[in-house]
């Protein structure tokens, strides 16, 4: 029920290309209203003296006319995803950047390198950059932009432009009002609230994702169990002829156990673990998102506090 009007009200000094409005109020299913589309494929392993690391070709096709070509191929690894969403943070601290899969991963879970990590981490990956594409704000960001068509040393000499003189100040004004402040003063209910929600919501989530790691981690060793039990009672049978139609009979049932075990941990690792683990990856963002709102609100208290004191030492002198 949005208008166009309503939608474009929601941030009116964002620029938006013609091709690109209809980006912010497309439907799923309708691809063909998109004008972007990113693809984050064929990873490579490159070792060097110092480190080995992954790198993915990262493609794009595009419509839109603030792009100079309709597509671009460039090769990223995981450290230019990280700049990318400090500096979407860094340019929209009150909105929720979409996740990206963490930097390392639990012990005992999966090897670094393995195809299996690879496969995860490029699915991860795919889903962040086009989430950012799909955003009715954050995917007009001009470093949004240039990660996707910079070549490798283009997008290194862009990394050590580092932030403007601007945006160093208000860091600092930031770090000191935070330090300075015990707490906000002025936080709008709405926020004490949802921040309260947030924090139980984090508690209860990350409680569902033990228990879902530890269910899985029992029938797993279920599972192995069956296996082993399983081919025991068949060879058992061999040998014992008066009763080696009940053993091949449990011999069989283990195997149908063992085949259904198998389809609910399949269920578990591809189903309700990711989605468990995502969510409690965008609680943490939303924790973050409403630090940096009462960051935002600790600067501007500090900067009517300063005010009204100039104010007073005004009259005074007056």
């Amino acid at each position: 029920n949005t208008s166009l009007a309503e939608v474009n009200s929601f941030s009116p000094s964002m620029s938006i290309s013609p091709s690109s409005m209809i980006n912010q109020y497309k439907f799923e299913d309708e691809s063909e209203l998109r004008d972007l589309f990113i693809t984050v494929d064929d990873p490579e392993s490159h070792i060097t003296a110092i480190e080995t690391f992954i790198t993915y070709r990262v493609f794009t096709k595009t419509s839109r006319g603030e792009f100079d070509s309709s597509e671009y191929e460039v090769r990223r690894r995981y450290q230019d995803f990280l700049w990318l969403k400090s500096k979407l943070e860094e340019a929209h601290p009150t909105l929720i950047i979409p996740p990206l899969p963490e930097k390392f991963i639990m012990k005992g879970m999966v090897e670094r390198f393995s195809d299996e990590f690879i496969e995860t981490r490029r699915k991860a990956l795919h889903k962040f950059l086009n989430r950012i594409a799909d955003h009715p704000t954050l995917t007009f960001n001009e470093d949004f932009k240039i990660f996707l068509t910079a070549q490798a040393w283009e997008l290194s000499s862009h990394k050590k432009q580092g932030p403007g003189l601007l945006s160093r100040m208000g860091q600092t004004v930031r770090a000191v009002a935070s330090s300075v402040r015990g707490g906000v003063k002025n936080r709008p209910e709405m926020f004490t609230e949802m921040n309260d929600y947030m924090e139980t919501f984090s508690q209860k989530i990350n409680v569902l994702d033990k228990i879902a790691h530890r269910t899985y981690k029992e029938e797993r060793e279920y599972f192995n169990e069956m296996k082993e039990y399983g081919p025991i009672h068949t060879l058992w049978s061999a040998s014992e002829e008066d009763i080696a139609d009940s053993l091949k009979g449990v011999a069989s049932c283990i195997d149908k156990c063992c085949k259904a075990t198998e389809k609910r941990m399949a269920g578990l690792s591809e189903n309700l673990l990711p989605i468990l683990h995502e969510y409690i990856l965008y609680s943490e963002i939303l924790m973050g998102v409403l630090k940096r709102r009462d960051q935002i609100q600790g600067e501007l208290d500090s900067k009517v506090d300063a005010l009204a004191n100039k104010k007073t030492e005004k009259d005074l002198v007056s």
